[in-house]
């Protein structure tokens, strides 16, 4: 499902229009962004948690050339599904 068929979804759930599930998705897109940017976890009991999460330096390999190449440290963004999503998916 990409995001105008979430959208157009959401919307026939929700029963507001379709103009107003985007422009609530597209502020919740830009708060989680802003709050894992300041280094804060987001947590929506039931249905998990946004974090951002650091991935350490390591050695890795060009699959073209075979070459080794260092690949620096990075902060990544992560979720982890809560218990009630995790239920619902089984």
């Amino acid at each position: 499902m990409n995001k105008s068929e979430l959208i157009k979804n959401v919307s026939t759930a929700s029963g507001l229009t379709q103009e107003q599930v985007t422009k609530a998705l597209n502020g919740f897109e830009s708060v989680v962004k802003l709050t894992l940017a300041a280094g804060e976890d987001i947590t929506l009991v039931g249905f998990g948690t946004f974090k951002v999460s650091d991935r350490a330096a390591r050695t890795g390999r060009n699959p073209k050339t075979g070459e080794e190449l260092q690949i620096s440290a990075a902060k990544v963004p992560t979720f982890k599904a809560g218990k009630a999503l995790k239920e619902a998916v089984n």
